[in-house]
């Protein structure tokens, strides 16, 4: 059984695991693959810098550029649904601000949670980001993340 979401591109797929369990499969919309991939290939000196100096090593895993529903997200941890964007000078004419309020609405529909950083954030405070990001992850888990993660800086 198949139940349209959204749109033909992004379906949640209903079936019947080896055990009987009904379970849910998230589909996404295939069409963004390849931008996906490009992205990750052609990053920004501020994604670049977050993810490898911070993300890519972080107890909870993250991945670059997922695809959720029809949006590309810049960094997104499944465990604790938290996606992490960055910034640039686009995102703050009145275009970018009403396309990211939509965009942050229609992802906090499947429960995840959005933070965003300006790439000045990033250049200037990148251990506050850091440190916020942290704060955030134990707020949201319930848990101690490791602060080791933070003497590197």
């Amino acid at each position: 059984m198949i139940l349209t979401l959204l749109n033909v591109d992004w379906r949640i797929v209903l079936m019947y695991n080896c055990f009987g369990v009904l379970t849910v499969k998230k589909t996404y919309n295939k069409k963004l693959t390849n931008k996906s991939r490009t992205l990750r290939k052609e990053a920004t000196k501020e994604e670049n810098h977050l993810w490898y100096d911070f993300l890519r090593n972080h107890e909870y895993k993250f991945t670059r550029q997922r695809i959720i529903d029809n949006y590309i997200l810049d960094f997104y941890c499944a465990k604790i649904k938290l996606a992490i964007e960055i910034d640039g000078s686009q995102h703050y004419d009145e275009e970018g601000l009403i396309k990211d309020t939509e965009r942050t609405k229609a992802l906090n529909k499947y429960g995840i949670s959005v933070l965003r950083f300006t790439n000045r954030e990033i250049n200037d405070k990148f251990e506050a980001v850091c440190e916020y990001i942290n704060e955030f992850i134990k707020s949201k888990s319930g848990t101690v993340v490791n602060d080791s993660v933070l003497n590197r800086f």
